[in-house]
Parts: structure tokens; C-alpha cells; sequence
């Protein structure tokens, strides 16, 4: 299910997958997917979940079984770490890519990117340094305001809390669209996530049951 809005003058479509649709562009954005989080952290020592990265890769097939798309732009940390080039996620990776050889893809580098290093060029990822300038945005990671154009970032891996009747809350997943900065939650299945308030100058929109809800 997704919720269309229009920024700048362009229809975006809100994902429950935790994307961005762009109709006019057949583009999908992607914040922060991390692949190789879990391995990474398994070659560190730390006891954490496997299928993380088969998860993510099932839900990127899901998404372009949805939707009409020529072009895939990650908006930074698309790998976790140096220790995300283990051989089993490159291999899934490398699977993947092969599914999807005539997919456009492009990753704005992240503070995990620069860490972790480029793609490895089998995967036929284009790499650029943000900001990327397409129609009236610019896609970056971090979310620094830009002087001409409205961002669209990632990083911040944005979550809203709900709060109900005796002291009851749920911690979701949300968009957080500003005035000149938008936020996209991250797309990972296996990331944490940053706290964010509603306010006059920005509209909160959760995840949750399948679908994008506007709060308030």
C-alpha cells in the first residue's frame, strides 16, 4: 500500500515497504538498507539474527514486482561495514543483480559507504557523492538543507511514537516530510531508529499494518 503525496510539484508515493515511489521518473528511492549489517556484526563475535539480507533483497523483489521501475537510487549505506564483503552476502547480492541486469542503479555514498568501501563493480552500481540533482531534488544522505531544492534523505533512520491510554506506545517507522528536508525511514531489516517529533514546520507519516498513515 503506498500514500501519495505531492512535493515540489511532483507525486511521490509513500511505501509501507519503507520506500519512496517516483511515478514520473519510474525511480525507487531506498534509505539506509545496510546489507551486511548482521554479518558484520557476526564477525565481530556478537550473536545476532541470520537472513537479514535475504529478507531485504525479498522485499526490493517485491517492490519492483509492484511497481514500473527503470531506476534504483540508494540514498547512502547500502553496505554496513568492511565486514558486510562477507562471501555470503556479496553472493545473495551478486544473485540478486543478475535477477535485475537491465535495473539502473545508483548509490549516493553514506558514512557507512566511505567505511565499508564501494560495491564491488560486479554488482554495476553507479557511485556518486551527494547532493544528486534530479527535478526539483536533491538526494542525498545526510539531511543538510540545500539551497535550490528540496532534499530527500536518509541517515536519521526516523521512528515516531505513538502513545495511547495508560502510558501504552508503539515505536514505528515513519516519513518525515519538512519544508525543505524530508526524511525516508530506513529500509533495513535489521537497523535501529532515531526518534522524531511532529511539528508545525513537518508532517509525520507511520508504517504500520501494511500501510502509511499520516499522524494528526
Amino acid at each position: 500500500m503506498h500514500y501519495s503525496l505531492t512535493l515540489e510539484g511532483e507525486e511521490l508515493w509513500l511505501l509501507a515497504d519503507k520506500a519512496v515511489y517516483w511515478p514520473a521518473r519510474q525511480c525507487l528511492l531506498i534509505a539506509d538498507a545496510h546489507f551486511g549489517k548482521a554479518s558484520a556484526y557476526r564477525s565481530l563475535g556478537q550473536p545476532v539474527p541470520q537472513g537479514t539480507t535475504t529478507d531485504n533483497l525479498l522485499r526490493l523483489d517485491r517492490l519492483l514486482s509492484a511497481y514500473p521501475c527503470t531506476h534504483m537510487i540508494f540514498l547512502g549505506d547500502f553496505l554496513h561495514g568492511p565486514g558486510s564483503h562477507a562471501s555470503g552476502t556479496l553472493r545473495a547480492l551478486e544473485a540478486w543483480r543478475t535477477r535485475n541486469r537491465a535495473l539502473h542503479i545508483t548509490l549516493i555514498r553514506g558514512n557507512h559507504d566511505k567505511r565499508a568501501g564501494d560495491p564491488p563493480l560486479g554488482l554495476r552500481i553507479d557511485v556518486v557523492t551527494e547532493p544528486l540533482l534530479i527535478g526539483p531534488f536533491a538526494l542525498q544522505h545526510e539531511p543538510h538543507a540545500h539551497a535550490d531544492y528540496h532534499v530527500l534523505a536518509g541517515h536519521v533512520h526516523p521512528v515516531y511514537r505513538l502513545r495511547g491510554k495508560a502510558r501504552q506506545s508503539l515505536r514505528l517507522p515513519c516519513f518525515q516530510i519538512g519544508r525543505r528536508v524530508s526524511l525516508l525511514p530506513a529500509f533495513g531489516a535489521f537497523t535501529g531508529g532515531h526518534e522524531v517529533a511532529q511539528g508545525n514546520d513537518r508532517q509525520i507519516l507511520v508504517i504500520g499494518d501494511h500501510k502509511v498513515w499520516p499522524v494528526g
